[in-house]
């Protein structure tokens, strides 16, 4: 992975990723492959959107199919027929998801298979493994994910904890071609995500994340921690924000100098009914629909808005026909990627603080 910044905007950067499948400009949007996939698309039509990086799940990967199965075949890139880069995460804001069931220990951490019970063990060494048997672009470090809320002791030890498990991740990595990430943890204590950037830099990663954030912390919270942290992150590096998020928590975290962003939210809010538009938040589901003739967004030149009326997209929820989904995700794929996209145009042309303030006034007033 090589890493290029190209312009500047204050404290936003537009840059580049290149890898051996392929660039990524930045600010970039991963949509989420939990499975092997993106919900309801298809990788032809994720790259006609402008899709350049996809995220994958090592902890749902490593269950079913197992990471056998995809490396028998390939790699994800060749098992799911994606060319371009994927990164994959570590799993671990999955086992902090499974709460009661899991058990944390110097080790790793052990639980129960959500699939069939079985026992399970993660380590650092298992998640590099892991993740590189599926061959990807960019690896996450193991970390553990905390919950919110979490008092100075309980942030502290797991930070920590963290740490060891970035230096592990690091040794297990060896001179493996894909680039780890390290993971700045400490819940929501400045002093401590400070001690946890310091021992990243000292261990020496090729990116860095920002994790444990969107956990249940109000926005306002996210926002202060990530406006201490995002700048002293490395200038030279790519900067990603684990998880996040909102149109207008991507805005406003560009603005502190983050680069990379998933979130299942334009996927997951598809396949229930709820579209993102130029004007504000659209619920499909809603009856005024069933007449409405026009796109979504007469402003959108997605497929789905190209194509089909509201009427019809609410028939298709309410049917709970597949044909919905899929439309729906379509819509909100490209609305993020359109998104993206004006970000680095409003960069490139060093007016990205006043995009921002009239992004951020639109949505407020429901209209973006």
């Amino acid at each position: 992975m090589q890493f290029t910044i190209t312009q500047r905007s204050g404290q936003a950067r537009r840059g580049r990723l290149t890898f051996p499948r392929g660039t990524v400009e930045t600010p970039a949007f991963m949509p989420v492959g939990t499975r092997g996939t993106v919900k309801a698309v298809t990788p032809e039509e994720l790259q006609s959107l402008g899709v350049e990086i996809l995220l994958g799940n090592t902890f749902h990967l490593m269950l079913r199919p197992g990471a056998e199965v995809i490396e028998k075949f390939g790699g994800l890139h060749k098992f799911m027929h994606w060319r371009r880069p994927i990164l994959t995460d570590s799993g671990g804001f999955q086992v902090f998801s499974l709460a009661a069931a899991r058990e944390i220990s110097e080790r790793g951490v052990a639980f129960r298979s959500p699939v069939d019970g079985a026992a399970v063990f993660l380590g650092p060494e298992q998640a590099i493994a892991i993740q590189q048997r599926l061959n990807a672009d960019i690896v996450m470090a193991l970390d553990d994910c905390l919950a919110y809320p979490a008092d100075e002791r309980q942030a502290a030890e797991s930070m920590r904890l963290s740490l060891r498990w970035a230096a592990r991740c690091k040794a297990a990595h060896g001179g493996h071609p894909a680039a780890l990430f390290g993971i700045v943890q400490g819940g929501m204590h400045e002093n401590l995500r400070r001690e946890s950037l310091a021992g990243l830099l000292e261990i020496g990663f090729p990116g860095y994340a920002i994790g444990g954030l969107s956990v249940g912390e109000p926005p306002p919270l996210m926002l202060r921690i990530l406006a201490a942290v995002a700048p002293e992150l490395p200038a030279d590096k790519p900067r990603y924000l684990m998880g996040v998020g909102t149109p207008e928590d991507i805005a406003q975290a560009v603005a502190l100098g983050v680069d990379m962003f998933d979130c299942v939210l334009p996927t997951r809010n598809a396949r229930n009914g709820s579209l993102f538009t130029s004007f504000g938040a659209v619920n499909i589901r809603n009856a005024e629909n069933r007449m409405r003739d026009g796109p979504i967004d007469e402003t959108c030149r997605c497929y789905t808005c190209r194509h089909y009326s509201r009427a019809y997209l609410h028939h298709l929820d309410k049917t709970r026909e597949i044909l919905g989904a899929r439309l729906n995700t379509l819509h909100n794929l490209a609305y993020y990627q359109t998104l993206m996209a004006a970000i680095r145009a409003a960069i490139a042309a060093d007016d990205y603080a006043a995009f921002m303030a009239a992004f951020l006034r639109s949505r407020r007033a429901g209209r973006g």
